[in-house]
């Protein structure tokens, strides 16, 4: 039987074709695919902007369209899917102070904190690679896209996200990286607590280092 993660992105793409666009996997749905790890998380991405995805998928839930990422369900799945972005500087240590929309699935791939998570899987099954992702999870290493310190100034939150997915993919986490998290750890502050907690409680309550 063919794997659900492909079943979906079928349908995605059959209902995106009259509109002559294109939806892959991405993220911790194909991370998680290529460790053989159950996937719990059904993430995909687009070339459409919201406005088609409203024709494509009317019964989505369009809450976050303003953002690009509407909710729809296959059978009893709910389905994250978002449109292809790129983004710009942070300036709140959480959100970017603007989105523009893109069809260029290189540019949405570095808006991604990990390497890991921005991988992409298309129709044809083949794994769209930028920055190394797959190398990474052959080695168990958990690194950021780009320039470590700078990646952690945009949203101290990756702190906790980094260790998360160290703890439980059980990765290493690269050099360069871990320094980045230790010099920055004082910048979690600024971060809303309920956040950070519930990084902490996505199934490793007591188990997560403590950022209080």
């Amino acid at each position: 039987m063919k794997n659900e993660l492909f079943l979906i992105l079928d349908w995605l793409n059959e209902a995106l074709r009259p509109y002559k666009e294109t939806a892959y996997a991405c993220g911790g749905t194909v991370r998680d695919y290529l460790l053989h790890r159950e996937i719990t998380d059904f993430d995909y991405c687009t070339t459409a902007e919201p406005s088609i995805l409203q024709k494509a998928f009317p019964n989505g839930d369009f809450t976050f369209q303003r953002y690009g990422s509407i909710h729809t369900r296959f059978n009893s799945r709910r389905i994250d899917l978002t449109t292809m972005r790129k983004e710009s500087k942070y300036l709140d240590f959480r959100h970017p102070s603007a989105i523009s929309f893109t069809k260029n699935i290189e540019e949405d791939s570095w808006r991604r904190d990990f390497t890991i998570n921005a991988l992409y899987l298309d129709l044809k099954e083949d794994v769209i690679d930028f920055h190394k992702g797959k190398d990474d999870l052959r080695d168990g290493v958990i690194r950021f896209i780009g320039d470590p310190e700078t990646r952690v100034k945009e949203d101290p939150l990756r702190i906790c996200r980094a260790e998360r997915f160290a703890l439980t993919l059980s990765f290493s986490i690269e050099e360069k990286t871990k320094k980045a998290l230790d010099s920055y750890r004082y910048l979690l502050l600024k971060i809303n607590p309920a956040k950070i907690k519930e990084e902490r409680e996505k199934g490793w309550k007591g188990v997560m280092p403590s950022y209080e």
